[in-house]
């Protein structure tokens, strides 16, 4: 125990089963049918809640007789900007629900969908800031080669992105209305979507996200057991 947070610290994870009231799978997909058979018996009646990407309920609760969640979050959480998607099992309760909402909207936002959607949540916002990334990285090149010094251009895209992304959270408006707010016929930033759509580049970004979801589906096939 650490006196000064009241934390209990253990490298056994069957200690931590046998104490804690919910528990949180971290580990790689390929190791957590493993994790859960090893601990499965001090499991019975807790809330236990998987992180991890391609491993299904099912297959957990064939190895458990625990309350199954999956939840996939991104790393924006690090800072409290996480985007999080929740996924009951069959054994969950709407307390259950409640509970796992509360954990993660306290660092950031937290949404309910079918364990059939997780997928498409791993390829949206699991996998999303980095292609996020490729984008502030994409601007800020654009900035360097038009004669903006790197970590001029640096600072600029990346707060271009926060900005705008906490201009359509705070407003609820459709990205279709924000962009037309920046538009004017003939200006630059026609110009620029027009250079935008000439490359595809929006069709590049959603291809990045269908490519993320079909992996997650690809993985649920392999850690069945």
């Amino acid at each position: 125990m650490q006196a000064e947070t009241g934390i209990a610290v253990t490298a056994d994870n069957l200690e931590v089963a046998r104490t804690a009231g919910t528990i949180l799978i971290g580990v790689k997909p390929a190791v957590v049918l493993p994790v859960i058979r090893q601990i499965g018996a001090a499991l019975e009646g807790k809330v236990v809640i998987s992180l991890a990407a391609g491993v299904r309920l099912e297959n957990m609760e064939a190895v458990a007789p625990a309350r199954l969640m999956r939840v996939m979050t991104n790393t924006p959480s690090a800072i409290c900007r996480g985007a999080t998607a929740i996924a009951c099992g069959t054994r969950n309760t709407p307390d259950d629900l409640a509970h796992a909402r509360s954990i993660f909207n306290a660092i950031g936002v937290a949404v309910e969908v079918n364990e059939d959607q997780i997928d498409a949540v791993t390829g949206l916002s699991g996998s999303g800031p980095a292609f996020v990334y490729t984008v502030i990285e994409a601007l800020a090149d654009g900035g360097i080669k038009t004669g903006l010094p790197p970590e001029v251009a640096s600072v600029l895209a990346t707060h271009t992105v926060l900005g705008a992304a906490q201009l359509a959270a705070e407003t609820g408006m459709s990205p279709e209305d924000l962009r037309r707010m920046v538009v004017t016929p003939g200006g630059t930033t026609a110009a620029g979507l027009a250079a935008m759509e000439k490359m595809n580049a929006s069709r590049a970004i959603a291809a990045a996200v269908e490519a993320a979801t079909n992996r997650g589906r690809e993985m649920a096939k392999e850690f069945t057991s």
